[in-house]
């Protein structure tokens, strides 16, 4: 099939392939429908299974092992014989696609995942476009949201670290790092922790610390995969690697302490009013007897989400100012004239119907959404770059 064949074929809606990434420093909190016998299935020095990446062009920086293709989505045919790169299809077809995106980034510049860790992650950074540039990247904004469908269980401990408390000094906090190879470097001795709450997001802006909580979040983000661990000692006693303290830093600066306080945006991380300013509760943006359309991530011009619910037996047609990446969360039926189910269960390589891609064209002209469950509502996250219709 050529590129074109696929979005002739689906009507202007691409269904993408489950994208699995292995992250050798997690542990996976298997609530992400992967089969227990699959987290590891890539080997144990590539680490568990914790991350499903959607709509993504963005290449997961995984070390030197990495396959070229990980963390890419495929766009698959109808009867799942054919693929292809949604990278090379969007390079190819262009704002065919993506609209005026393409124009201002000549990429689908954001992706989204289900990032699953059993336990917490270090308090860590995303560098700024200054920093990141350096090494050849682009910054990462990026914002968390907490599906109560993905939450069975909070993990070992369901709380985030944020920033870092108004009174600490950038002195303290570069002794910290100083600290990294000694042990417990006590970087969260000058943080503090929210409990996370269930159907609420967080807006993660680059250069901001974060320690994400053990629950299965979802996290549209700008495309890059930058990062750089702050934290030498986790609750629980897991170690970090002191290489990963240096990530995506420049070969020149690295061993420069004074360069790893400079990716701090330290204004933002002593913000006194931290959570009101970062914290998001869902928004209703439209609701009727049929449906309701909620944004649960929209403090980022950049990367931006929506939750959709259709009501159990009812057919909604939707329309949105920009092309987007879904996938489901509850129910089934039909979208766009697609299949759309929640599976149970996935096996490593297997083909799905819960995940797709819908067009700049396809997306304003709307999809025609039906539920075919008398008793079970359709459940739907859609993620965007750039989207107009966000106004608020």
């Amino acid at each position: 099939m050529k590129n074109k064949d696929f979005l002739i074929e689906g009507e202007g809606v691409l269904r993408l392939k489950p994208t699995w990434v292995p992250r050798a420093f997690c542990r996976p909190g298997k609530r992400i429908k992967l089969h227990p016998d699959d987290y590891y299935v890539l080997g144990l020095e590539r680490g568990g299974i914790d991350e499903r990446w959607f709509a993504s062009t963005t290449w997961a920086e995984n070390g030197p092992n990495t396959p070229e293709d990980e963390g890419l989505s495929y766009v698959v045919s109808k009867d799942g014989k054919n693929q292809v790169l949604l990278r090379d299809l969007i390079d190819d077809l262009k704002d065919e696609v993506i609209g005026g995106l393409w124009d201002k980034y000549h990429k689908w510049p954001m992706f989204s995942k289900f990032f699953d860790n059993a336990g917490p992650l270090p308090h860590h950074i995303h560098h700024r476009d200054k920093h990141a540039k350096r090494v050849g990247a682009e910054g990462k904004p990026e914002m968390y949201f907490f599906p109560a469908q993905m939450n069975n269980h909070g993990g070992e401990f369901p709380f985030t670290f944020f920033g870092l408390n108004p009174e600490c000094t950038k002195e303290e906090i570069k002794k910290c790092l100083e600290n990294f190879h000694k042990g417990d470097n006590h970087l969260l001795d000058y943080s503090q922790a929210y409990k996370i709450e269930l159907d609420t997001g967080w807006d993660v802006p680059p250069g901001v610390l974060h320690a994400p909580a053990s629950l299965c979040t979802y996290e549209p983000q700008f495309a890059s995969d930058v990062y750089a661990m702050y934290q030498s000692v986790l609750y629980g006693g897991q170690c970090v690697s002191e290489d990963l303290l240096w990530k995506n830093c420049p070969e020149e600066e690295k061993g420069n302490f004074d360069y790893l306080m400079d990716v701090i945006d330290w204004d933002l991380n002593i913000d006194p009013d931290f959570k009101k300013n970062r914290f998001m509760r869902p928004v209703v943006h439209h609701e009727d007897k049929a449906h309701k359309e909620e944004w649960v991530c929209y403090k980022s011009k950049l990367a931006c989400a929506k939750r959709l619910t259709v009501y159990p037996g009812q057919k909604v047609t939707i329309k949105d100012g920009a092309a987007y990446g879904m996938i489901m969360l509850q129910g089934h039926g039909t979208f766009g004239g697609h299949i759309i189910e929640t599976p149970a269960l996935i096996r490593y390589g297997q083909l799905t119907y819960d995940e797709y891609f819908v067009s700049e064209k396809a997306a304003k002209n709307g999809i025609v959404i039906e539920n075919l469950s008398k008793s079970d509502p359709i459940v739907m996250l859609k993620h965007f770059a750039e989207n107009p219709d966000l106004d608020f």
